[in-house]
C-alpha cells in the first residue's frame, strides 16, 4: 500500500486538530469528574466549595447513605425494569412501521405516513395527553411507562430510510422462495439493520431512564415510583433529609462528622446515583452510531 508523506501543514493541521477536539472532550467530561470529586471528599469541604480540581478526605460513605434511603432500591428496579422492556417494544415497533412504510402495497401508505409526520410538529399539549391517559386507565398504571413510547414518529424515519438503502434484491429472493412479510422482516431486515436498531435502542433507553414527568403526572402509589422521580424528590428534599440525618446520633456516635450526609453531598450523589447506570451502558453502543445515523439519516 502506498504510503504518503505527511507535509509540514499536514502535521499542523493534525496538531490543531487534536488540540481543538481534545480541548472540547475535557470540557465535556469536567462536570462529569467535579461532580464525582465531590462525592467522595470531606462533606464540610464540599458544602464550602472548596473541591474543584483534586478530592480531599476521599471517603466513599455519601453512597451507601443515600443507597439506604427508603423505597430506592424497589425504585431502582421500576427503572430498570422500564427502560429494558419499554426499549424493546419500541425498537420492535419503530422497527415494524419503518419497515411497512417502505412497502408501496401498504393500505394508504403516504396518508399513515405524513399523518404520523404531522405528531412531530404539532402537539394538543399536556391537558389532552393526560385526559387521554385517564380515559385509558393508565393512571398508577406499570402500563403508563410502556405504551406512550410505542410510537416514536422519528425513530420509525430512521429505520425506514436504512432499511430503503439495503438491496431490494434480498427480500425478493426470499418471497420467491416462499418467504412472507413477517419471515422476511425478522431473518433478513432486522439482522441486517443493526446498526440503526442500536442507535434507536440507546435513544430509548436513554429516554426510559431519564424520564420522571410521567411519574410526576400520572402515578401516586410508591410502589410505582422511578428511581428519576425519587431522585427528584430527594434532590428537593436535600435540607430536609440532611436534618433527619445529622439529628439521629446513635447512627454516627462512632463516624467522622465529616463523612455526614450534608445537602450538597446528597445533591451530588444522588446525580451520579441516576447518571452512572446509563454513563455504563452507552459506551456499547457508540460504535453502531455513526453509521446508523448516516445511513438512516433522512434524505431529500
Amino acid at each position: 500500500m502506498k504510503r504518503f508523506k505527511k507535509t509540514t501543514g499536514d502535521r499542523i493541521f493534525n496538531i490543531v486538530n487534536m488540540t481543538i477536539f481534545g480541548l472540547f472532550a475535557l470540557i465535556c467530561a469536567w462536570p462529569f469528574y467535579y461532580v464525582i470529586i465531590n462525592t467522595i471528599s470531606n462533606n464540610n469541604d464540599v458544602a464550602m466549595g472548596r473541591i474543584v480540581w483534586v478530592p480531599q478526605g476521599i471517603h466513599f460513605t455519601n453512597y451507601g447513605n443515600v443507597l439506604q434511603m427508603a423505597g430506592i432500591y424497589n425504585a431502582a428496579f421500576i427503572s430498570l425494569s422500564r427502560t429494558v422492556i419499554g426499549t424493546i417494544f419500541s425498537v420492535l415497533s419503530a422497527s415494524f412501521v419503518g419497515y411497512c412504510m417502505t412497502k408501496n402495497y401498504f393500505w394508504h401508505k403516504k396518508f399513515w405516513y405524513r399523518y404520523m409526520i404531522v405528531t412531530m410538529y404539532f402537539s394538543a399539549g399536556l391537558i389532552p395527553w393526560y385526559m387521554i391517559m385517564h380515559v385509558l386507565r393508565l393512571n398508577n398504571n406499570y402500563l403508563a411507562y410502556i405504551l406512550p413510547s410505542l410510537s416514536q414518529t422519528f425513530n420509525m424515519i430512521l429505520v425506514k430510510t436504512y432499511i430503503e438503502s439495503l438491496p431490494a434484491s434480498l427480500e425478493e429472493s426470499a418471497e420467491i422462495d416462499g418467504a412472507g412479510s413477517l419471515r422476511r422482516f425478522f431473518s433478513i431486515v432486522v439482522p441486517l439493520s443493526t446498526p440503526i436498531l442500536a442507535t434507536i435502542a440507546i435513544f430509548s433507553a436513554v429516554g426510559h431512564w431519564n424520564s420522571y414527568t410521567d411519574t410526576v403526572f400520572l402515578v401516586t402509589r410508591e410502589n410505582l415510583y422511578t428511581l428519576q422521580y425519587l431522585l427528584y424528590r430527594y434532590l428537593h428534599e436535600s435540607e430536609r433529609l440532611a436534618a433527619i440525618i445529622r439529628a439521629n446520633p446513635e447512627l454516627y456516635r462512632f463516624q467522622d462528622i465529616s463523612k455526614v450526609l450534608t445537602p450538597t453531598a446528597i445533591r451530588y450523589t444522588v446525580s451520579v446515583v441516576a447518571v452512572l447506570p446509563i454513563l455504563c451502558v452507552y459506551p456499547f453502543f457508540q460504535r453502531y452510531f455513526v453509521k446508523g445515523i448516516m445511513i438512516g439519516a433522512v434524505k431529500g
